[in-house]
């Protein structure tokens, strides 16, 4: 099969630090070329496949410096596929949105993976003019709030089995990884660690959007011992700091869709403590891989019972899972059951045609 996957221009594919969705598009990429299929990426041209790279853009636009109007840059490569798009069995959006009106419009089967929130309400006018249009969730919860999308199945994300994998080390610290926003929690987190006596590990990356936030709230609650930001770090720094932790923590509090770090964590054989939100009780398997908790005090008590969980068991649970080979497979037949579906409404049509 000739597919095309369709990246934002943000950061490049792989992202050289954080970027969840550049990652699983990364991923998505290599497990279908393993698997034999005929793949072209489109996305920044400094990113890295197995497959057939078409470059929109010479680099990611985060560390371009010269966009301003990264919109602009979208709209090209979207006409670019477009005009391409007789050359591909199926197509593979993840920018949201952005793809519908004008792909609604052509004959290739096509398919869109929403990576974000949709509970804004700008996002209801969205899904009800082009409710028709086949979607995939990444979580049955970032459904909720528009049920009348056309919905073609949930496909939890993936990461390589051997990305990262258990580290002989003695766990001693509760980690915090990914991102620090307000709606990610870290001041929550310096707080859990510091009630439970443990300390608190920080690996994450501060946009400037957040930048204020990482000032006001968080830098004051930093000294380099119970509570210590060590920055952003890459999948190859992740087995070791994650084996390394007691608890990956993510107090969260906001819908979030999916959560790529509890998968990391449980690659890792290490236990999630996270707050009941969003995606959480879906990714998070209560009592064997983690705990799940509703509040601060909540987090504490699940703290003193980590000791029940195994390790060991943990990984397997991620090995069955939360691979990218399995989230691959899932993709292959929801691409195939598009097709199909497309084949068959056109040999309605042409049969329709025949009988007039």
């Amino acid at each position: 099969m000739h597919i095309a996957q369709i990246a934002p221009l943000t950061e490049a594919v792989p992202p050289r630090f954080y970027g969840g969705t550049e990652r699983v598009i990364h991923w998505l990429t290599e497990e279908l070329v393993a698997l034999g299929h005929d793949v072209t990426l489109y996305a920044s041209g400094d990113s890295v496949t197995s497959g057939r790279l078409e470059a929109v853009w010479p680099r990611a636009l985060r560390i371009d410096g010269s966009v301003r109007d990264p919109n602009a840059l979208h709209m090209a490569m979207l006409e670019r596929v477009r005009q391409q798009a007789n050359d591909y069995d199926f197509l593979h959006f993840h920018l949201d949105y952005y793809p519908f009106s004008l792909f609604s419009r052509q004959s290739v089967p096509f398919v869109t993976t929403l990576h974000g929130r949709l509970d804004l309400p700008e996002h209801q006018p969205v899904f009800k003019t082009f409710s028709s249009l086949p979607v995939i969730s990444i979580s049955d919860s970032q459904r909720r709030p528009i049920p009348q999308a056309n919905w073609v199945r949930t496909i939890y994300h993936g990461l390589p089995q051997q990305l990262l994998v258990p580290v002989a080390v003695r766990p001693s610290y509760l980690a915090f990884l990914g991102r620090i926003a307000p709606e990610k929690g870290v001041d929550r987190a310096i707080s859990i660690a510091r009630r439970c006596g443990v300390p608190l590990r920080i690996a994450a990356k501060v946009d400037k959007v957040d930048r204020e936030y990482f000032n006001a709230k968080v830098r004051p609650l930093l000294d380099g011992s119970s509570a210590e930001y060590i920055g952003e770090i890459g999948d190859t720094e992740k087995s070791e700091f994650l084996s390394g932790a007691l608890a990956l923590l993510d107090p969260i509090d906001w819908p979030e869709p999916f959560g790529l770090v509890m998968i990391e964590a449980m690659a890792c054989g290490t236990p999630v403590i996270a707050f009941n939100r969003g995606s959480v009780r879906e990714i998070v398997d209560d009592g064997l891989t983690g705990f799940i908790v509703e509040d601060e005090e909540g987090a504490i008590g699940a703290f003193d019972r980590l000791s029940q969980l195994s390790r060991e068991k943990i990984r397997k649970h991620f090995e069955q899972r939360f691979t990218a080979r399995r989230m691959a497979l899932e993709y292959l037949a929801a691409y195939r059951s598009l097709m199909e579906r497309d084949a068959h409404r056109l040999k309605l049509v042409v049969d329709g045609v025949g009988a007039l």
